[in-house]
Order: structure tokens, then sequence, then C-alpha cells
């Protein structure tokens, strides 16, 4: 049996649950981790540096200002939960796991 991924759509944006990998060779969405997205990024988990850096590389696949991007929970953990407002464009892989 395989699990869904949490990503909620709602009417004014999207909510996904990600798993980051911090220190990878290159930013990336790698696929699913139990029931999170997960997400590969080159900085390392360093004063929010891995945060930032996460928000930017959404801004750039959601086509949305990185500071509309909210990091609702898990600051300081691996497992995230992050608000995406109104995207512009939504990734051919979040369009996957949205259909299912």
């Amino acid at each position: 049996m395989t699990k869904a991924v949490e990503i909620t759509q709602a009417p004014n944006g999207i909510r996904l649950r990600i798993f980051l990998q911090p220190k990878a060779s290159r930013d990336q969405i790698v696929g699913l981790h139990d029931e999170e997205l997960k997400i590969a990024i080159t900085a390392p988990p360093v004063d929010g540096a891995a945060n930032a850096h996460l928000l930017k590389f959404l801004s750039k696949l959601f086509k949305v200002p990185k500071s509309s991007i909210e990091l609702e929970k898990g600051e300081l953990q691996r497992h995230k939960q992050i608000f995406i407002p109104e995207p512009k464009q939504i990734p051919q892989e979040i369009k996957n796991l949205l259909d299912k």
C-alpha cells in the first residue's frame, strides 16, 4: 500500500509537507519520503542557510516572490510545512502528486 503525499491545495495557495535534505550535490525535487515531498538542496543546515535556500528554490519553481512563501512549521527540523500563496506555476512533479 502506498501512502499519499501531504500536499493540500487551498483556494489561495498550496501547503506542502517537506522532508529536506541539506548539503546535497544539487537542488532538486527527489520524490516521496513517507508522506512528505523530499527536496534536496545544496546549502548546509547552518544559521538558517538551508531554510533560506529552500525558500529561494521554491520561489523559482512556483514563480512567486520568496518573501511570500511561509515556513509554517519545522524551522529547526528536516520535516517542514510550507505554504505557497497563489503560485503562478506548479512544477510537473507536484502536479503528478496532486492528481493521485
